[in-house]
C-alpha cells in the first residue's frame, strides 16, 4: 500500500463525535499587544479586525484581533500585575496560549471531550450582544496550552465576539496572501509524545495520520520523533514532537529549555502563491532559515518536474518535497521573539498531503546552525 493510500485510509480511523469546522483563532500571550499587532500587520500583512481593552470595559487584559484570509490572530497582554497572564509571560515569554476550533456545538464538544478524559478548562459559556450569541468551552492540553471550542452559528461573521469592538487603526498594509492555518506543531518533553497523541485520539476522536522516528528526522548531531494527529476531515492537524537522543542538544530540547515546558513550536499557514508571499515577507523584514545553495543542485532529480522556476526558489530559499499525491513548497521563519521558541511555516500544497519529510535533514541542519550561533547546540 502506498504512503498516500495509507494516509487516506487512515482517516477512516477518526471518530468525529465532535465535528470540527476549522481553526477559529490562535491567541498569543505577549508583553505588548499593541506593538505586536503593529509588527504582525507590517511584517505579515494582517488586517485590523477587533479590539478589547479599557475602552470596551476590559480592565485586566487588552486584545488586538487581526485577520488575513481565514487566519485570525488574537494578541493579548495583561493590564496589571495581578493578571494571571503575567504568570504565562514570566515562564514562557510570548507564545501561543489558545488554539481555538470552530465547532457546531460547543456544549456537546465539551461534554464529549470531558467524558472521555479531557482536562476541563472552561465549561460551556454563552455570551450575547447585539450581533448575536457565541458559545465557548475549552479543555487543557500539553503544557499550558488550551484548546477552545467556539460555536458561531448564531453570531454575525462581521464581528469577533461579545466584549470586542470593531478595530480600525487607519493603518492598512496590504496582505501577503495568507489563507488559513494548515497545522500547528507542539513540542513536548521526552516520553510524552505518545501520551498526548493518545489524549487527542481518546478525547477528541483524532487519529494518528503519520509517524516520523529518529531515522526520519535526524542529522549527525541531533534527532527527534514526531506523530501527526488529525481530525477526520483534515481541517485540524497537530504534529507533536519529542526529543530523541543525539550527540548534541536538539531543536526540541532548545525549545523546551527556553519556553520552560511544552508548547506550540510553530504554526503553518497556507498560501496559494508561496513565491509572492515569501517575496513580500522578505521585503517587510521577515527572516527565514537558510539552507545551503547546494540543496537546489539536484532538486528536480529528487522531486521531479514542478511548475515553479528553480532559480526563483533558490533565490527565496523555498524548499520542495513530493509525495505520491503531489508536491508541496515550504519555508520556515526564524523565531519571531527573542526567546528561540515560536516561529511560522509558510506552506503551499500542490496535491501533497504530507509534511516535507524529504526536507527534514536540510531544515534541521539549518536550525542547528542557528542553535550554534545562540550557543544552544
Amino acid at each position: 500500500m502506498s504512503t498516500i493510500e495509507t494516509l487516506k485510509d487512515r482517516a477512516k480511523l477518526a471518530q468525529d463525535f465532535l465535528p470540527m469546522l476549522g481553526t477559529d483563532y490562535v491567541e498569543i500571550y505577549c508583553g505588548n499587544a499593541k506593538q505586536s499587532a503593529h509588527y504582525y500587520k507590517s511584517a505579515f500583512g494582517y488586517q485590523d479586525f477587533a479590539y478589547k481593552g479599557l475602552e470596551t470595559g476590559s480592565r485586566d487584559a487588552t486584545s488586538y484581533v487581526l485577520r488575513q484570509g481565514k487566519v485570525t490572530l488574537v494578541l493579548t497582554s495583561p493590564m496589571n500585575s495581578q493578571s494571571p497572564i503575567n504568570d504565562h509571560l514570566k515562564k514562557h515569554g510570548d507564545g501561543v496560549k489558545v488554539y481555538a476550533i470552530t465547532v457546531e456545538d460547543a456544549t456537546k464538544a465539551y461534554q464529549e471531550a470531558t467524558n472521555r478524559g479531557g482536562i476541563a478548562y472552561m465549561e460551556p459559556t454563552t455570551q450575547t450582544d447585539d450581533n448575536g450569541t457565541i458559545v465557548m468551552s475549552g479543555i487543557r492540553t500539553y503544557g499550558d496550552t488550551i484548546n477552545m471550542f467556539i460555536e458561531r452559528k448564531n453570531y454575525s461573521p462581521e464581528h469577533f465576539m461579545p466584549g470586542f469592538s470593531k478595530l480600525d487603526t487607519g493603518y492598512h498594509p496590504s496582505d501577503v496572501g495568507l489563507l488559513h492555518v494548515d497545522h500547528a506543531v507542539g513540542n513536548v518533553e521526552l516520553g510524552d509524545m505518545n501520551k498526548w497523541v493518545e489524549y487527542y485520539e481518546k478525547v477528541m476522536g483524532f487519529y494518528n495520520l503519520v509517524t516520523f522516528d529518529d531515522n526520519d528526522i535526524s542529522t549527525e548531531y541531533t534527532s527527534l520523533m514526531s506523530k501527526v494527529v488529525s481530525n477526520g476531515n483534515g481541517y485540524i492537524k497537530f504534529p507533536i514532537n519529542e526529543p530523541a537522543k543525539g550527540k548534541k542538544k536538539s531543536q526540541i530540547e532548545e525549545y523546551l529549555d527556553w519556553y520552560e515546558g511544552a508548547g506550540v513550536q510553530h504554526v503553518a499557514i497556507a498560501t496559494n502563491d508561496i513565491v509572492h508571499t515569501v517575496g513580500e515577507l522578505r521585503k517587510r523584514g521577515v527572516q527565514f532559515l537558510l539552507v545551503p545553495d547546494t540543496y537546489y543542485d539536484d532538486l528536480l532529480d529528487r522531486v521531479g518536474n514542478i511548475d515553479e522556476d528553480i532559480a526563483i526558489l533558490r533565490d527565496l530559499n523555498i524548499l520542495v518535497d513530493r509525495d505520491e499525491e503531489g508536491y508541496l513548497l515550504q519555508i520556515f521563519t526564524k523565531p519571531v521573539q527573542d526567546r528561540p521558541t515560536l516561529f511560522y511555516e509558510i506552506i503551499q500544497r500542490k496535491g501533497a498531503l504530507s509534511f516535507g519529510k524529504g526536507n527534514f535533514k536540510a531544515l534541521f541542519e539549518a536550525i542547528e546552525r542557528e542553535q550554534e550561533l545562540r550557543g544552544n547546540l
